[in-house]
């Protein structure tokens, strides 16, 4: 943050924000840009292609065939927070922007209308990637996290506010979800299958659909779309079944984004980019990635559902939280999972206004006894579809998760003990403990969402009129004190965040480091008298609480 300060200009800031509140709203660029609904890329009322990334040609390809490959705009209905001066039916006259028809018919009675990829795609996330020690090992990450997305997408909420009004929604995910969906209406059930292949469910920007470990087969209680060729394909080359049916499914999609040049000199034996075109243009709240062709680097996870926070405290706070989940559950092998059929309720769930305290999720009351796929598989009877678990979930509020319910501990109690059995510096494990607290305070209902904090700035507004309505005066407010709790000119609202410290350095201490190198060594030693290829040297994931956790945004 600060090396960004130190690029800007006087009056620039740089923010950590999932959503500008007035995107799309008059001239909200600088220099400001007309939109052009007629020639324009997006032919978006609202979005002007300046606002489009102009660094690489892909970004502006990607608007343009996400569009012509659905036959139409994408169209993102958002509802609309109903205050005392909100009109009743809210309904928008887009005449005056050139609207053709096409948006106005789009456009949902008491819905924010908004017609194109940037204002999903133009929103921030917090992600975190996780190194696994083997393929096994990032399969059972990828299926054990899956049932914490929703609930750590409702935990993070702080989007509330899209085109200038304030919404009925907390978080991005429906909007981002809307705003690549280039399914086609044969695609989306609106008219039978005549051109296209299948009927998809989803956006390319949704949920995940299956489990992949051995332990989560039984919980895939939902119809899988997937391409069956390329299904028994991958099956003959040796890919296990479930991996295979992941595989199979996340190409029923066509490519967004192609380059001649990779057509006409790619090598197939060596080079994977066709394959990521499809794998990274399947927007899910989790990621499974297998190891790049000539890399070193081994089989990781994508943890995708979270949003950005205001403040680097907070997003350090949530990452090192999803970072020691991950160690609870390798080192005291959890079981998370419940049928995926749940998970997708809990994301539907997870998008409600106030969801972190006062909606309810399906959760497993038993997170400590896991079967094994011998055992699941005998439970089932059958390679997909459980029969008889529904005993063993039950909808919880985010509070009875985080900080326990009769005979369920709670993961924060979890990752205490696990952090008791660890030899943590005393510095370390002070960060970490106020890292802990916020999660806490935040899923206990003590401290409030981003979200919640910045409706409320809204409502409370001196020049807020009732209406739904974030003027250009009061998103300048909203903003600027961002910027000085984000910077530590101000403290932040004790209802939001408390005061904060850390005895942690910016600096990796000297004894890591010959730590490492010796580690490093050894195993260079090790593989030599073995007559083994070289392989740089990777801890197992459980000897530290704090390893392999990698932060990425969207």
């Amino acid at each position: 943050r600060q090396e960004i300060q130190a690029e800007l200009k006087e009056d620039e800031a740089p923010l950590s924000l999932t959503a500008f509140p007035r995107l799309g709203c008059g001239f909200f660029t600088h220099p400001p840009f007309q939109p052009d609904p007629i020639n324009g890329i997006s032919k978006s009322l609202f979005f002007p292609d300046e606002a489009i990334n102009q660094g690489h040609i892909r970004f502006k390809t990607l608007t343009r065939n996400i569009r012509s490959r659905r036959g139409e705009k994408v169209a993102i209905n958002i509802p609309i927070f109903k205050d005392v001066n909100t009109p009743s039916p809210f309904i928008e006259d887009f005449s005056h922007l050139k609207d053709d028809g096409s948006s106005a018919a789009a456009a949902k009675p008491d819905h924010i209308y908004m017609d194109c990829m940037g204002f999903g795609m133009g929103n921030c996330c917090l992600q975190v990637t996780f190194q696994a020690c083997n393929i096994d090992e990032a399969k059972t990450l990828y299926d054990q996290l899956a049932g914490m997305c929703p609930i750590m997408l409702a935990l993070s909420a702080s989007s509330p506010i899209y085109r200038g009004y304030l919404s009925d929604i907390d978080t991005r995910w429906p909007v981002i979800s809307a705003s690549v969906d280039d399914r086609t209406e044969e695609e989306r059930g609106l008219k039978p299958l005549k051109n296209d292949r299948f009927r998809i469910q989803k956006s390319r920007y949704d949920s995940i659909d299956s489990y992949i470990s051995p332990l989560g087969r039984c919980y895939n209680d939902i119809e899988l779309t997937l391409d069956d060729d390329l299904c028994k394909e991958l099956i003959d080359g040796g890919v296990d079944e479930l991996l295979a049916r992941h595989i199979a499914h996340l190409f029923i999609r066509d490519p967004v984004s192609l380059f001649k040049e990779k057509l006409e000199s790619q090598d197939d034996e060596t080079d994977t980019d066709h394959f990521e075109n499809i794998q990274s243009t399947n927007w899910q709240t989790m990621r499974f990635k297998p190891p790049p062709a000539n890399s070193n680097i081994g089989w990781r996870v994508e943890f995708r559902p979270m949003e950005a926070q205001i403040t680097d405290f907070e997003n350090a706070a949530f990452t090192v939280f999803i970072v020691l989940l991950t160690r609870v559950i390798l080192s005291y092998k959890l079981n998370f999972i419940i049928p995926i059929s749940k998970v997708d309720e809990n994301m539907r769930t997870a998008f409600k206004r106030d969801a972190a305290i006062n909606e309810k999720f399906y959760f497993r009351k038993d997170v400590l006894t896991e079967s094994t796929p011998l055992e699941c598989a005998q439970q089932c009877g059958s390679s997909g579809g459980c029969s008889d678990v529904q005993g063993e979930y039950e909808l919880m509020t985010i509070k009875e998760i985080f900080h326990g319910k009769g005979d369920f501990p709670g993961l924060l109690a979890l990752i205490n003990l696990y952090m008791d059995s660890m030899e943590i510096d005393v510095d370390s494990r002070c960060t970490i403990t106020q890292y802990l607290m916020l999660i806490g305070q935040r899923s206990s209902g003590t401290l409030q969402t981003s979200a919640k904090w910045m409706r409320n700035f809204v409502l409370n507004h001196k020049d807020y009129k009732q209406d739904s309505v974030v003027s250009e005066p009061i998103a300048y407010d909203l903003l600027k004190r961002i910027v000085n709790i984000s910077n530590g000119s101000e403290n932040a609202d004790p209802q939001h965040l408390f005061h904060h410290t850390t005895k942690s350095s910016d600096s990796i201490p000297e004894a890591l480091y010959q730590a490492e190198a010796f580690l490093d060594q050894k195993s260079r030693k090790t593989a030599t008298e073995a007559d083994k290829p070289h392989q740089d040297f990777q801890p197992h994931p459980s000897d530290n609480p704090l390893s392999n956790g990698l932060v990425n945004g969207d």
